[in-house]
């Protein structure tokens, strides 16, 4: 299977540029949510959905018993790292409609042809977003529309994605939206992207392909 080009892009946990935001639900102050974005519920039930859709295509693309238990090894820590993408998807979007950007979804569709060029076809895509971002199929159009988003909001401050403009963008939105974690997944930072112990594997690269789509 051909893997798309790498390039550097989007957010990287590493990178320090907005000030923190760090806030933190109770189980009794919003029973049953796992974070609430925007005055709106990620419920526990719904983080775990997101979950199994992984979950599940993982166990569709290994069949090798000792090969899939290395790779619920090597994710052990996807329930986490699903729900800081699923808030941080929130925010990005957000920042998006502050600066009145949106994709098309002939862009996304555009975009995700010339993925599935370098990858050798729509079944590679979805595998390699799937092993190396944790992005189950079903999801995929949705991953890239935020991909687009991000690049449209780079270019539009005048920066690039690892800039502090860009990052003040997200830590702005964050700030609207009011982010609150359930304890038990950690708390929201925007110096670090997200949760405190979380990394963002899926908005770190995109292709080559994706950029020179988008600004075609």
């Amino acid at each position: 299977m051909h893997r798309p080009r790498r390039t550097a892009l989007v957010l990287s946990a590493a990178i320090v540029a907005a000030g923190p935001l760090l806030t933190a639900c109770g189980n009794d102050a919003h029973p049953g949510a796992a974070a609430v974005v925007g005055g709106q519920r990620i419920t526990v039930s719904q983080l775990q959905d997101r979950v199994d859709e992984v979950r599940q295509a993982q166990r569709a693309a290994v069949s090798d018993p000792a090969q899939y238990q290395q790779v619920l090894t090597s994710t052990s820590s996807l329930t986490r790292d699903t729900l800081h993408n699923m808030v941080l998807d929130r925010v990005l979007h957000r920042a998006a409609q502050d600066e009145d950007i949106s994709v098309t979804r002939n862009e996304v569709q555009k975009m995700r042809a010339g993925l599935e060029q370098q990858a050798g076809g729509a079944k590679g895509l979805e595998m390699a977003w799937l092993q190396k971002f944790g992005i189950a199929p079903s999801r995929l159009d949705d991953n890239l529309r935020l991909q687009l988003e991000a690049q449209k909001l780079a270019a539009k401050l005048g920066t690039d994605t690892t800039q502090p403009a860009f990052w003040n963008a997200l830590s702005q939105a964050s700030k609207e939206l009011h982010i609150d974690l359930n304890p038990r997944y950690g708390s929201w930072n925007v110096q670090k992207s997200g949760r405190v112990d979380a990394k963002t594997p899926w908005v770190r690269e995109v292709t080559s392909a994706g950029s020179q789509q988008q600004t075609a």
